[in-house]
């Protein structure tokens, strides 16, 4: 293995709506806070012409030691991904960090990621995501988990850590949005997020950092992304995601993202973590459910199996529509991305 000194950090910061304004405030006070901090904070508004406003009232007047705070509106195409391609060309650090804004980082959050970027083949660092839940409520029935566990099997519908990832630093094919960093270079190599795939507004689709994690991969010899569990964020969990609703169209949405990237990137490429999931880690959820007898474990036994059912739907439909999230639009080469 082959190392590297530290590399200097960005850290990019995506909304879109007013309504998250106090978890944004929340967010951005976390990365102000750590202890690794980043050389430089862009907080991208993605086509909102009053939140950009008023983030640029709040956080432009912000003077911390050692970094630059700079508001920005998406450059690109509405969406997730045209706002984290607005960040990455107005980057200046060697590995940009992306956070959800309604997360929070825990004070170590970059320190943890960054130790890993002493090898030069590592492209990218992920960190896990614990949901926080919206007050006085729980777990809901539609995302089953273990009992005393943190993690739930149908945990990546709401953006965060699943049952069946690794419980520690591990090599994995792909990272997840909402808590995660990539080394510049990689952009510069094989170009940014698609703007045919992701999340806009509050339309649930996605998979943008998985077709381009697979990308990397595809084009970089010897390229590897690591999770690691250590560089934590807190993810708010909104109400009208613990419905039956919301998690039958997440799923939905999964599978017709998964087609497109099939298209994009190889079926075999897009499939192979999937596949192991659904083999081994969701029938041993099912029987842990239906062992319980219990009107609640019932009830997370069907919302796996119509998760499952539901993805499986939203793949055959994609597949079979030759469905496209947007008009068709390459992924842009970042040829002049500042100081990358």
């Amino acid at each position: 293995m082959r190392t590297s000194p530290a590399p200097t950090l960005s850290v990019i910061v995506c909304a879109y709506t007013e309504r998250r304004w106090q978890d944004l405030c929340e967010s951005v006070q976390s990365v102000l806070e750590q202890t690794v901090p980043p050389m430089q904070l862009l907080v991208v508004v993605d086509h909102n012409d009053v939140l950009l406003q008023k983030a640029r009232q709040r956080f432009s007047a912000l003077k911390p030691d050692h970094m630059t705070i700079s508001v920005l509106a998406n450059a690109h195409q509405q969406g997730l991904s045209g706002a984290r391609n607005t960040g990455i060309e107005a980057a200046h650090g060697e590995v940009l960090a992306f956070l959800d804004d309604d997360a929070s980082a825990d004070p170590r959050w970059l320190e943890f990621m960054v130790e890993h970027y002493v090898d030069e083949h590592v492209m990218g660092v992920g960190g896990s995501a614990q949901p926080l839940w919206p007050t006085g409520l729980g777990r809901p029935t539609t995302l089953p988990a273990p009992r005393g566990a943190e993690r739930g099997e149908l945990d990546w519908v709401v953006g965060c850590t699943y049952e069946g990832l690794p419980v520690g630093a591990a090599a994995v094919r792909n990272l997840m949005g909402c808590n995660m960093s990539m080394r510049a270079s990689a952009f510069e190599q094989v170009g940014q997020f698609s703007e045919n795939l992701g999340r806009i507004g509050r339309t649930p689709l996605g998979c943008e950092e998985t077709e381009l994690c697979i990308r990397i991969a595809q084009a970089v010899p010897g390229a590897s992304f690591v999770f690691e569990p250590r560089a934590r964020a807190a993810h708010r969990v909104s109400s009208d995601r613990l419905t039956w609703s919301y998690l039958l169209s997440r799923c939905y949405a999964e599978g017709v993202s998964k087609a497109a990237v099939s298209r994009m990137v190889g079926q075999d490429a897009a499939l192979e973590s999937e596949r192991r999931y659904v083999a081994a880690v969701l029938p041993r959820a099912v029987l842990r459910e239906l062992v319980h007898v219990s009107p609640r474990h019932l009830l997370g036994a069907g919302a796996i199996v119509a998760g499952t059912a539901t993805t499986v739907a939203g793949y055959l439909r994609g597949k079979a529509a030759n469905y496209s999230h947007r008009p068709a639009q390459s992924a842009s080469v970042a040829t002049a991305v500042p100081a990358a």
